[in-house]
């Protein structure tokens, strides 16, 4: 992160606006590199920008023509502005890339789904390594292939290299405590390692074929099974040959799957923009070994009609904020930038960066293949949400609101008998289910009756909005629902209803949907404060709306109980003691077989294990014999 000089205040910002206000700013700046930013009168971030010199930058804001409606509409908002000196304009691009993911400005160009990539990890640590997906930082020992598009792209490719390679994916635990194979070895799977079917120098062989297939050179991986086929053919061998033949038959498949597999480009992503209507879709191809590793659409925020280059510079100073950007990247349009970005590209990879725009060639024809998949993106994407804005302008019209809502709020609770309770709650809007900002609710009341829904409801309610006054309490944001549906009939609303007033949020709508005669969905009856119940006709669009908003907000409840009842039920009594980290725990498990006999054990058999200190030792026994 660049190391800033703040240059303005607007603590007690001019009164005047638009141009002139700007125009006030320019003796107080000088030409240094750096970033500004535009604030409405409300001290709103209206835009983030950065600037080779300042003061030229921010000069042409004070021309009163010349502009885009997009600019003047920016420049006839501003009130204020602030401005923050760097050392390099290359660190002025960072820190406004940085400020625009945080502060989320509404004319400038905004990422909205930043996921993190999975990749295939062969791990090292172990005399049989084990192959396996992985997400998030690169910590553990091994050598890592990605990044991969998403989930199911790596899935697809490990299933097919436990076919081709015989690699183990168990866990080094589950390994050390096999005494038979298991079943991956009996479907061809698995070369079982676990029980000494395969000795560590053939494994070893395999781990070597599956990072040269990864790496790229998978066509001499096939030319070497089939010799051994061949040879294991002539040898009259017809199992061995049968099972290297579907080998070499799955990793045909592999690259099969993989559609695209350029000869000339290594390693690049492939990115690509069509932008119809002030909507736009960006395709990222993956090309890593000479291999598609799959492909993400993203659609950022346009900044209220930005032009292609601004909005394909924003999103690579975005999207490789934090991943190491590949040593090519081959893209559809110029950017404003370009030496400036790899620039910044190529000091974040600590390695030269290239961005290509390519007329012809094979690297055209990636672009173009990624465009064709853009575009086809973006005209699912505006249909759907067409659809959406229909259904959305029917919710209101169904139970009396004042305009369509731009958020619903779903909630639901589960739990068996009271226990691992959790509460859930979805999110929709104009673009469908907001699953990023899906929320769980572990329920912490102590004094909760077991099964009171009323009170958990409560409770999830009450952490719910009170964190919402507390971060935004004018309501500035998008994050306030303009719609709360609740699982259940009048009862329940009235429940709600109290809670909301006594938080002071009693001007949201909310109704309540609860199972008509029989249960049966599509007999649902609405409950609002006040008013009759009613239900909507059986075929009605805006009732299997409603149907999937409430399925998905218990899905979710659900699916969050059942994942804390799993943990619970694997959690081990040694979790609870202080002091007691991995190593300590997997020493006493070692030395006493399990977590009961270490709970049983004297003081003098627990200072026997290694690692396990006098004090330790006293720290554990007491904790046992206090729960005694």
């Amino acid at each position: 992160m660049p190391d800033p000089t703040e240059q303005q205040n607007p603590s007690e910002p001019p009164t005047i606006g638009g141009h002139a206000c700007v125009q006030s700013y320019l003796n107080t700046i000088d030409n240094s590199p750096g970033v500004y930013r535009m604030l409405d009168s409300q001290q709103r971030v209206l835009y983030v920008g950065k600037a080779r010199a300042l003061k030229k930058r921010v000069s042409s804001y004070a021309k009163p023509s010349g502009h885009s409606p997009r600019i003047a509409r920016m420049i006839s908002e501003t009130a204020s502005m602030m401005f923050l000196t760097t050392k390099t304009e290359t660190e002025a691009l960072l820190l406004e890339q940085n400020l625009i993911k945080q502060l989320k400005p509404k004319f400038n160009v905004l990422l909205r789904d930043d996921k993190s990539f999975p990749n295939i990890l062969v791990a090292k640590n172990h005399d049989f390594p084990q192959i396996k997906k992985h997400r998030g930082a690169k910590r553990e020992k091994g050598d890592y292939y990605g990044p991969f598009a998403s989930a199911g792209a790596v899935n697809r490719t490990l299933n097919q290299l436990q076919k081709v390679f015989l690699l183990r994916n168990c866990t080094d635990a589950t390994f050390e405590t096999r005494s038979r194979p298991c079943l991956l070895y009996q479907i061809k799977r698995c070369a079982a390692p676990c029980v000494d079917y395969i000795s560590k120098e053939d494994y070893a062989g395999l781990v070597k074929d599956a990072e040269r297939f990864l790496s790229g050179k998978s066509t001499n991986v096939q030319e070497v099974l089939a010799e051994q086929m061949q040879t294991a053919s002539e040898n009259m061998e017809f199992e061995r040959a049968a099972a290297l033949r579907d080998r070499i038959r799955a990793l045909t498949q592999v690259q099969t799957a993989q559609g695209i597999n350029p000869k000339g480009v290594a390693e690049a992503d492939i990115i690509a923009l069509h932008l119809d209507h002030g909507q736009a879709c960006v395709q990222v191809f993956f090309i890593r070994a000479n291999q598609n590793w799959g492909n993400r659409d993203f659609y950022p925020k346009t900044g209220s009609g930005a032009a292609e280059a601004e909005i394909l510079e924003a999103f690579l100073g975005q999207f490789y904020d934090d991943k190491e950007p590949p040593r090519q990247i081959i893209l559809s349009h110029d950017i404003e930038d370009k030496d400036l970005m790899v620039e910044a590209l190529s000091a974040k990879a600590g390695r030269k960066v290239e961005l290509l725009i390519p007329q012809r060639g094979e690297k055209q024809e990636l672009i173009a293949s990624a465009l064709r998949n853009a575009r086809e993106s973006l005209a699912r994407k505006m249909s759907e949400t067409a659809t959406q804005t229909k259904l959305l302008k029917g919710i209101a019209e169904a139970f009396d609101l004042n305009a369509p809502p731009r958020r619903i709020e779903v909630y639901d609770n589960s739990h068996i008998q009271g226990t691992n309770a959790v509460g859930g709650m979805i999110v929709a809007g104009a673009e469908g289910f907001l699953r990023n900002q899906y929320r769980k609710f572990n329920i912490r009341g102590d004094d909760l009756t077991p099964g009171d829904d009323f009170g958990m409801m409560k409770e999830v309610l009450t952490r719910r909005f009170k964190r919402l006054l507390k971060e935004d309490p004018d309501r500035e944001t998008e994050m306030w629902p303009d719609l709360l549906l609740i699982d259940g009939g009048a009862g329940q609303v009235s429940a709600v209803r109290e809670i909301m007033g006594e938080l002071g949020v009693d001007d949201i709508a909310m109704v309540g949907v609860a199972k008509g005669v029989d249960r049966d969905a599509g007999k649902e009856e609405f409950h609002r404060t006040g008013k009759q119940p009613f239900a909507l006709r059986h075929n009605d669009p805006i009732l299997y709306f409603v149907q999937r908003l409430r399925d998905e907000a218990h899905r979710f409840a659900i699916g969050t109980h059942r994942a804390k009842r799993a943990k619970s039920q694997l959690k081990n009594p040694l979790d609870d003691i202080a002091g007691v980290g991995a190593t300590r725990k997997r020493a006493l498990l070692q030395h006493f077989g399990s977590a009961k006999a270490v709970a049983r054990a004297n003081l003098a058999d627990l200072k026997a294990v290694e690692g396990i200190s006098e004090a330790m030792a006293n720290i554990i026994y007491d904790h046992f014999h206090d729960q005694a």
